[in-house]
């Protein structure tokens, strides 16, 4: 019998294309956004305006994300919740990066997460990196919590199904790890642990985002650990050929349980 340490399957790690296609076949649906304009306030100061047509968005930013106006990008839209939305912009005006947003036309609150991945590879260090900011959105005033990171998944632990050839398991270590396997799929049998980090953006919605190490890739997702138990993501990474890629994602969350730590508490 072979040993896993010596099974081929396991020593064969696949590269983010590979794992990455069809991991959006359960993903809920996009909706068009044409002809809404909005702006948000980040938390820094910066603002960032967006026009959106029916397959890309004019926009532009200063502070931070600077970008001239006139600049214009495709996007995806989902709506995830009563009034919720998750926004990616897979970049082709700038190389290497994609610009997430989840904001609520209800509570008028918002998330912004910039996705790069670095010209060159660091040792021990993710290739891909990322900035966080919470925000508010222009039309009314921001009522709840403002966004902000969250300890509440430490311990949980879910399954998460993709498609029917995609099911991993997570494992919420702390505020900066999380760890995980591949059930089924072309990762069947690998796992490591990779640094996370979790916002609480409403009740039972969580920002979700990790940058592995071992590969160029990170990905932002949004929870609704509420009743829908869905989550709606992006990926972005470098696949086989060595090219910045860009990748929907979704599906369906299945809770195993959790653990709680009786005295001193993970990072």
């Amino acid at each position: 019998m072979t040993s896993a340490s010596t099974d081929p399957a396991l020593e064969e790690w696949r590269t983010y294309d590979e794992f990455a296609a069809g991991i959006d076949t359960y993903r809920l649906p996009n909706v068009s956004l044409d002809g809404q304009s909005i702006r948000i306030v980040l938390d820094d100061g910066s603002a960032i305006e967006l026009a959106f047509a029916a397959d890309s968005v004019t926009w532009s930013a200063d502070g931070t994300i600077a970008t001239p106006s006139g600049t214009q990008d495709p996007y995806d839209a989902v709506h995830v919740r009563q009034g919720v939305f998750f926004v990616n912009l897979p970049l082709a005006s700038r190389d290497r990066t994609a610009l997430t947003l989840v904001f609520s036309t209800t509570t008028h609150r918002a998330l912004a997460v910039l996705s790069t991945i670095a010209s060159e590879a660091v040792e021990g260090v993710p290739q891909v990196g990322q900035v966080f900011w919470a925000g508010t959105l222009d039309g009314g005033e921001a009522r709840g919590d403002t966004p902000a990171a969250s300890r509440d998944l430490i311990g949980k632990r879910n399954v998460y199904r993709y498609s029917p050839n995609h099911l991993y398991e997570h494992v919420y270590l702390s505020s900066e790890r999380y760890c995980w396997q591949c059930i089924e799929g072309v990762q069947r049998g690998h796992g490591d642990t990779d640094l996370s980090t979790v916002w609480k953006f409403d009740e039972g919605l969580y920002l979700f985002c990790f940058r592995e190490f071992r590969i160029a890739v990170a990905s932002v997702w949004l929870h609704d650990l509420g009743y829908p138990l869905r989550t709606t993501g992006i990926f972005l990474g470098l696949n086989g050929a060595g090219e910045a890629e860009h990748s929907r994602a979704g599906g369906h969350i299945y809770p195993l349980g959790s653990v709680s730590y009786p005295d001193a508490q993970p990072v």
